[in-house]
């Protein structure tokens, strides 16, 4: 064969590479988009089969045998779970305000695999709001993990993941809604929950993640850990926008549809809670009369899938849900105060992340409490976030949460959020 034949058959073979090349990555391209809508499928079956037995695993009997904090109650395998993961629904014993047994629930999900040895650091998820209404809890929802935010990146470092609802939430009880105390209980039983959890290879190393009510959860948490759960090594608390000072949050918000939402469910929480110390009556004045008759309605709705009909009934009342801002009017301003984070000084490091475009959790809010903790000599990071919104803050956050997470458990580095 002459060189210029072989030229030719060269350049006639280079398209039919590049149309087989072409093909084979048609081809590979069909299969990705066929195994992506079987798992689809896959998980939106197993949801709708969920949704059809929650109530019954829900509903406990009455009156509740008692359990140790972190006990399980009822547990049940979450089939919807995404690929490569294992998962379970739990209801677990915690505590109330007042010290009281009750029954929580929340999901535990981890990593498929064989567990490191020691087992795995667990991160504790305090979601933020999504209502004070019982039905309004994440674990209810369609997709169970749908708020829990840095979720797969999470899974794939390792970490396992327990996700309270909060007392109040999934299960019936009273509400937590910002109340310190039954929250971050909440926070800490799950994980000692998680523990116990055959093929689940949790350890007692936790980290607490949190946003914006989260925050105020896994805050009060780590504050709390050392007396309230003893054994669970806290190695650090991350938070995205948190709810940390109510007092601010109360008087930044009040003035608009946010603080009226906000108060609305905070209300019948703290009602319930501090009733036998102030009185009912004491704690619901500071509302108009319009306030209290609107109450009970809002209280009862979900925050993110009855937008709707909240604006129609909180509308009306912006500028006229109080009588005065409750942050500067007792007894509101001392239990907003008791349910701020910065009570007890903090002794793990702290992530914050905040974004600067944040209309619910202001900036100036965040920075006051990042302020506190340096005074308190807390080893703070702390990372600002250009045009960045509420709803948005924790997504913002993940990068530098994730260089953050292998850093803690060893030596420390002076703080860099305090300069």
């Amino acid at each position: 064969m002459h060189n210029g034949d072989g030229l030719q058959a060269a350049h006639a073979m280079r398209p039919r590479r590049r149309r087989r090349a072409l093909l084979l990555i048609g081809a590979l391209v069909i299969v990705a988009l066929v195994l992506v809508a079987i798992e689809v499928t896959r998980r939106t079956l197993a949801e709708q089969q969920d949704a059809r037995t929650d109530p019954a695993f829900y509903a406990l009997p009455t009156p509740l045998p008692r359990g140790d904090p972190g006990e399980i109650i009822r547990i049940a395998p979450i089939e919807s779970a995404p690929v490569g993961t294992s998962a379970w629904r739990v209801i677990y014993h915690s505590r109330d305000q007042a010290g009281a047994d009750i029954p929580v629930s929340g999901v535990v999900i981890v990593p498929d695999g064989p567990a490191p040895d020691g087992g795995r650091t667990i991160v504790s998820w305090g979601h933020p709001t999504t209502g004070a209404a019982t039905r309004c809890a994440p674990s209810l929802g369609m997709d169970p993990f749908e708020y829990i935010e840095g979720m797969h990146e999470l899974l794939a470092e390792g970490y396992a993941i327990a996700a309270t609802d909060y007392p109040g939430l999934g299960v019936e009880g009273a509400s937590s809604y910002l109340l310190g105390i039954p929250e971050s209980n909440s926070v800490l039983d799950i994980v000692r929950a998680a523990r116990r959890i055959d093929g689940a290879g949790v350890s007692d190393r936790v980290v607490l993640w949190g946003h914006s009510q989260g925050g105020q959860a896994v805050l009060f948490a780590a504050e709390r850990a050392a007396e309230y759960a003893h054994e669970l090594t806290i190695e650090g608390v991350a938070v995205a926008a948190p709810a940390a000072n109510l007092n601010a949050l109360m008087t930044d918000d009040i003035v608009n549809l946010s603080g009226v939402t906000i108060a609305s469910f905070a209300i019948p929480a703290y009602e319930a809670a501090y009733a036998e110390q102030y009185g009912s009556e004491t704690i619901t004045d500071v509302l108009t009369p319009a306030g209290l008759s609107a109450t009970p309605d809002m209280a009862a709705l979900c925050l993110l899938t009855q937008n709707a009909q909240i604006h129609a009934i909180a509308d009306p009342l912006v500028g006229r849900y109080v009588r005065s801002d409750p942050a500067t009017t007792e007894p509101w301003q001392t239990m907003l105060q008791e349910n701020s984070a910065g009570n007890t000084p903090l002794r793990v490091p702290v992530f914050v992340g905040q974004g600067e475009a944040d209309e619910l959790v202001l900036p100036s809010a965040t920075e006051g409490y990042v302020k506190l903790l340096c005074t308190q000599n807390t080893e703070v990071t702390f990372h600002r976030y250009p045009d960045v919104t509420h709803g948005l803050a924790a997504y913002a956050a993940l990068p530098d949460l994730l260089l953050w997470l292998p850093t803690l458990g060893g030596s420390r580095a002076s703080a860099d959020g305090c300069g």
